[in-house]
């Protein structure tokens, strides 16, 4: 992962559990590392041994989407806002796929990402129902 592009508060995963970050920090030879906790462990380790969780069917659900339609080719989760919607594409090709904010798709795979966008619209976090950290299905 990027460091760059996590922040505090995102959640990954780390040894097949999920983990919210608390603090980012480089040591003295500039290697960048992440203290991360959930309900069982809280402790650091190098930014490069957390991975990104791929958004879910599951995942969208615990940020408050519903789904609102399904087809053969594609399934639409949305939002109380009824600007922020996510379709997953059912095809190979992947076109439609991803999160829409006004009509405008944005390549959105993972949680971070998510919680990044949602956090720069609104200035806060997205509310999720119970995304208990202990385990992952990844």
């Amino acid at each position: 992962m990027n460091v760059a592009d996590l922040k505090i508060n995102n959640l990954v995963e780390y040894k097949n559990q999920i983990y919210n970050i608390t603090e980012i920090f480089q040591d003295n030879e500039k290697d960048y590392f992440v203290k991360i906790e959930n309900d069982i462990h809280g402790f650091s380790v190098p930014a490069a041994s957390i991975k990104p969780i791929h958004i879910t069917e599951e995942w969208l659900e615990k940020f408050g989407f519903l789904r609102t339609y399904s087809s053969d080719q594609r399934i639409r989760y949305e939002r109380p806002e009824a600007f922020i919607k996510y379709d997953i594409d059912l095809s190979s090709r992947k076109i439609v796929e991803g999160l829409k904010i006004y009509g405008n798709t944005i390549r959105c795979k993972y949680i971070h990402e998510f919680q990044n966008i949602f956090s720069c619209l609104f200035g806060k976090e997205p509310a999720t129902m119970n995304y208990g950290l202990v385990g992952t299905e990844s």
